[in-house]
């Protein structure tokens, strides 16, 4: 089967596009209430999230792009390598930065990196290039499918659960998910790994008290209103303000110092309060037309990998999406994850653009017979 070539996707890049630069309007607002907190100088909070995140990632995005996406396969796992080793520089003193019990970032002087954002890519690359080269009915054999994946993915996890990072876990994991199951995985191996996914959460969540208390306040959000539940509370107060049209640009009044984070994990809750539930349902929809579309490049790609590579890249957006959103609207248990293409993080938004730079290529390929 040949390919051939073709411009990218108008309508991925539009959807994205529009995402960005439409979150960075929300960022803009959302960083009054940072502001007001902390006296901090606009420029220091903006110009990172500007210039490395929007121009920065805008001008990754098109270099990736032009970069033929089966180069990634040859080099897949010398990348994952790197990444993981990458995200071990966390725990290096002098390197590693440790903020809230976590040690997630690392110090470049200049700005902060979060190296869990090149795994999630490296991540993708590798697990793709592996589930590609399965022929056959091998990947049905567990020996040759499900136990390498496992493997393969407990790598990451257990870097992950050292800093610790359950939230990111939880979004690499899906995507994971995601692309065994699109490689042809047995109904018998989903459901396996579906039940050790979840005894595994299960026993997280007892052994680590921070888990058990935000699933304890997932199920009783009333329970701690000044303690555990302060944020979700807050959350669903600022996104009910909004009604149906919201109060309007600029206005929200959570973002003020009742609103924990209103530039990263709680900026959901600030738009919707700004925009009301008709913004809301309109930023829902548009990322889920970015996710149709990616999944709809991944279905017509004339090899497995890139196949497979757009399905992990989509899949990562949107897993991260919904638990940010899921969480503000108390659907799922807070994870403190930011919402992807709008919270503060101008590495973060670098990376995820260079990522949809390798889907905008892999559009560019069509099969034919």
């Amino acid at each position: 089967m040949a390919a051939k070539t073709k411009p990218f996707d108008t309508f991925i890049f539009g959807s994205v596009a529009t995402l960005v630069l439409g979150g960075f309007l929300i960022f803009m607002s959302a960083s009054l209430g940072l502001l007001a907190r902390q006296g901090a100088q606009f420029a220091d909070v903006a110009i990172s999230q500007f210039f490395l995140g929007v121009v920065g990632g805008f001008a990754a995005l098109f270099i990736v792009s032009l970069i033929p996406y089966r180069i990634y396969r040859k080099y897949a796992l010398y990348l994952y390598v790197i990444a993981i080793l990458g995200t071990l520089l966390v725990f290096m003193p002098g390197i590693g930065l440790q903020l809230n019990g976590a040690r997630r970032w690392l110090d470049l002087g200049f700005t902060t990196f979060q190296p869990v954002e090149l795994l999630k890519i490296a991540y993708v690359l590798y697990l793709g290039a592996w589930l590609s080269g399965r022929r056959g009915k091998a990947i049905e054999r567990p020996l040759h499918g499900l136990v390498p994946f496992i493997v393969i993915t407990g790598i990451s996890a257990l870097v992950l659960l050292a800093q610790p990072d359950t939230g990111s876990l939880l979004v690499i994991a899906t995507a994971g998910f995601a692309m065994f199951l699109a490689a042809g995985a047995t109904v018998k191996d989903i459901a396996l790994l579906a039940l050790c996914a979840m005894l595994a959460l299960g026993g997280l969540v007892m052994l680590r008290p921070y888990l058990l208390d935000r699933v304890m306040t997932f199920l009783d959000p009333s329970s701690d209103p000044l303690g555990s539940s302060y944020q979700i509370q807050q959350s669903l107060l600022a996104v009910g303000s909004g009604q149906f049209f919201g109060r309007g640009f600029g206005q929200s009044v959570q973002k003020f110092n009742y609103l924990p984070e209103p530039t990263s994990d709680s900026i959901f809750a600030v738009f919707a309060e700004e925009f009301g539930f008709l913004g809301g349902a309109v930023l829902i929809f548009a990322f889920a037309l970015f996710s149709f579309r990616g999944l709809w490049i991944a279905a017509r790609t004339p090899d497995v990998f890139g196949g497979l590579v757009a399905v992990g890249i989509v899949i990562l957006v949107m897993a991260q999406v919904f638990l940010n959103i899921g969480s503000m609207l108390a659907i799922v248990p807070l994870t403190g994850l930011p919402l992807t293409f709008i919270s503060h993080g101008g590495s973060a938004l670098f990376l995820s653009l260079a990522s949809i730079g390798i889907l905008l290529n892999i559009s560019r390929f069509k099969s034919s017979s």
